[in-house]
Parts: structure tokens; C-alpha cells; sequence
């Protein structure tokens, strides 16, 4: 079996676009992977996959191992970022070549699965229906009334947790979600608090605290929204809120271990971590209750080495997943074999088409996601549809 190609594909869904590889042998066997993320390079990550395409052709994609250190050795001057999401999406479709020519599902290459079906927490909830309702199809969240019927959703779904971030009052008397992070609301570079946006974060949390009646739980994403100053003083303000978590991004090791001190809910970090390393660092110097990996980023090899790395600093870990169908199996394959999981990221709010796209539904009931269960991934790319719905838009 040797590799004949490598093919990137891109798909417009909704308010990021998502991001495919295909891995082409001349068996029949082709692999998939994932590489969707939202931060704006997806067409630097199809180029580092096209610099890698000359180094694969002819090679036996079965040794994954040796493709994997080929592409880190050649590229090792440039580490991280889209090379290394480049380099995670190869090594995640080439062992889904290897299991479907075995015959048998990833997750069996290592050692096999420790259960069957995934503790779900809904995420972004809210948040995609305050940005991005029309595109999801899904009732639009402008006030806190209109999480009444949302969270009716979310009591029906069996979901014991659900994870929302930033949304805030909007000058048009509606609400918008606060990025100033990621430089797509006022707020950065600064990432300060005030007052106000303290004592309005908190009015969100409660808002869906009140309407779950303690039937299920909110976490709190703050991504790279604020310095640790501001994180301080929000862990203040939600004292007593009873978050499940409170999520943050911020790389110093010492400012999240300062804010383990002062936060009464458990800390999650790590989601843009890339390399066993990296997590060692964070875990070595207690920066975490919650470690969280983004197996599509880091590749599913190295994302079993960071979660054998949290599981002997006793951290348990849960798979950042925002993904497509394919990028949840893969995380699934992961989540399912260790043993230290904490919880299964999936979002329930998504494009309409995202089921056709990838020609699985998944089956998620009592708050449980059921992993796939067919050779390989058990998830591919309708590629007539990713057709459809072209990104960039035309």
C-alpha cells in the first residue's frame, strides 16, 4: 500500500469554515482527518500540507510512527502553530488507514476502548444561538427570556453540564459575545475588566443557573478574553455561582496556578497546547484541575502521551471539540480509551447540512455520546456535499 496524494478540502459551515484531509492510496483505502480550527489560516494549514506531499508520495502510509518524525524532523525549525496542525492531520489520517485496513476501529490499535458511550456537555451553549442563530438554524438568543426555551433543550437532552462563554448586553438593547481576544470586539489588546462587564458576565451564568434549577450545571469559557488582573477579579465576582468549571487561556503557568487560589470552581486550560511537552510543563507546575487537549491539533499519538501525562499527575482530561462529525469521532476514538476522562465536548447547535456532510448522525441520548463503532474513524467526507457549500464564499 503507498500513498498516492494529499488533498486538502475546505467547506463554508457557517461562522468558521471547516477543514479536511484526504490521504489517497492506490489500496482503495483512503484516510480522513480534521484540521478545522477558527483562527483564520486554513489556507496556511492546505499549504504546509502541500510542502508535505512530495515527502508521503510512495510511502507505506501504515508506518505512521516514521511519517510522523519525518515531517517533525523536516519541519522542526518552524514548530507548532499551522505546521504542527498540519503534521496532526497526516499522522490522524493515516491511522485511519491502518485501522480500516485491519479492520477494526482506531481506538482498537491501542489497546481498545474503557467504555462505550461519552458524558456529553453541550457547548457554546447560548453563545452560538446570541452569534450565529440564523446560520444554525436555531430561535435567536437576544435577552436572558429567550434562554427559557434553550434550556428546556438542554433538561430534555440529558446534558448534566452545559458550557457557554462571554455574551453581554449590546448597545441595540440585545447581546453579543465578548472577544477582544481574538480581536473581534473593543476590549484588547488590553483584555481588562470593569465593573460592569463583571457584574454582567455574572448576571449571564445566573441567568442560566436559575433557568437549569440545579438539574444541570454551567461552565465558563473565557478563552484569551482577559489577562490574569481581570481573571482575578472575575473569579471574585462568580464566587458562589456554582460553576461546574471556569475555562480559561492564558499561558503562564503561574498566573493559572494563582488563579486555582482564588477561583471556588475547578480550572480548565491546555485546549491550545500543542506537544506532550507543553502539557508537562502546565501539569508539572499546577496549572490545572481540568486538562484539556485538542487531539486534532496535536494529533491523536501525541494527545494519548499528554493524557498518560495527566492521568499520573492525577488530572483528569477532557477533548476540545468544536468540530465537524469527523473531528468528534476522532476525539470520541481518544476520549473513549483513557482513563482519566472528565467530560465529551459536542455542539448541538450547528449548520442543518452537517449531518449529510459527513453521512453520520450521532447518537446521543440520556447525555451520552455513543462512539462509532466501524473500522478506521467511522466518520468520512461527503465530498459532493463540502461542494455545496464552498469556503471561501463566492
Amino acid at each position: 500500500m503507498k500513498v498516492r496524494g494529499l488533498k486538502a478540502i475546505h467547506c463554508d459551515a457557517g461562522w468558521r469554515p471547516w477543514t479536511f484531509l484526504k490521504v489517497e492510496t492506490d489500496s482503495g483505502i483512503d484516510g480522513w482527518s480534521e484540521c478545522s480550527e477558527s483562527n483564520g489560516s486554513p489556507r496556511g494549514i492546505a499549504a504546509v500540507l502541500a510542502e508535505f506531499e512530495p515527502l508521503l508520495i510512495g510511502s507505506d502510509p501504515r508506518e505512521v510512527e516514521r511519517i510522523y518524525w519525518l515531517l517533525y524532523s523536516r519541519t522542526r525549525q518552524s514548530a507548532g502553530g499551522v505546521v504542527q496542525k498540519a503534521i496532526a492531520a497526516v499522522e490522524n489520517a493515516l491511522l485511519d488507514i491502518k485501522a480500516k485496513s485491519l479492520g477494526v476501529p482506531v481506538s482498537d490499535l491501542f489497546g481498545g476502548k474503557l467504555r462505550d458511550r461519552l458524558p456529553v456537555y453541550w457547548s457554546h451553549c447560548g453563545t452560538t444561538r446570541v452569534r450565529a442563530a440564523p446560520l444554525v438554524g436555531k430561535p435567536a438568543v437576544r435577552r436572558h427570556e429567550d434562554l427559557d426555551p434553550l434550556c428546556e433543550e438542554i433538561l430534555k437532552s440529558g446534558c448534566s453540564v452545559i458550557k457557554t462563554n462571554i455574551c453581554l448586553p449590546a448597545n441595540d438593547g440585545g447581546l453579543f459575545v465578548y472577544m477582544p481576544g481574538f480581536a473581534k470586539t473593543a476590549g484588547g489588546p488590553e483584555l481588562n475588566t470593569s465593573p460592569e462587564i463583571s457584574k454582567n458576565l455574572r448576571a449571564w451564568v445566573d441567568a442560566f443557573g436559575e433557568r437549569l434549577g440545579g438539574k444541570a450545571r454551567v461552565a465558563l469559557d473565557l478563552n484569551y478574553n482577559f489577562r490574569a488582573p481581570a481573571l482575578l477579579e472575575l473569579a471574585h465576582e462568580l464566587k458562589g455561582a456554582g460553576l461546574a468549571w471556569l475555562e480559561v487561556d492564558t499561558e503562564p503557568v503561574g498566573a493559572l496556578r494563582s488563579l486555582r487560589g482564588v477561583a471556588d470552581a475547578p480550572i480548565a486550560s491546555g485546549e491550545n497546547l500543542m506537544s506532550a511537552r507543553a502539557y508537562l510543563d502546565l501539569l508539572s507546575g499546577e496549572g490545572v484541575d481540568i486538562a484539556s487537549i485538542d487531539v486534532l491539533w496535536n494529533g491523536f499519538l501525541q494527545s494519548k502521551k499528554a493524557a498518560d501525562a495527566a492521568q499520573l499527575f492525577g488530572v483528569p482530561v477532557s477533548p476540545h471539540n468544536f468540530n465537524g462529525h469527523l473531528g468528534t469521532a476522532i476525539s470520541a476514538h481518544f476520549a473513549a480509551m483513557v482513563p482519566n476522562l472528565f467530560f465529551f465536548e459536542y455542539d448541538f447547535d450547528d449548520v442543518p447540512w452537517r449531518d449529510e456532510l459527513f453521512g453520520f448522525e450521532p447518537q446521543i441520548a440520556g447525555g451520552a455520546f455513543a462512539v462509532p463503532t466501524a473500522p478506521g474513524w467511522g466518520v468520512e467526507v461527503n465530498e459532493e456535499v463540502a461542494r455545496k457549500h464552498p469556503w471561501p464564499r463566492p
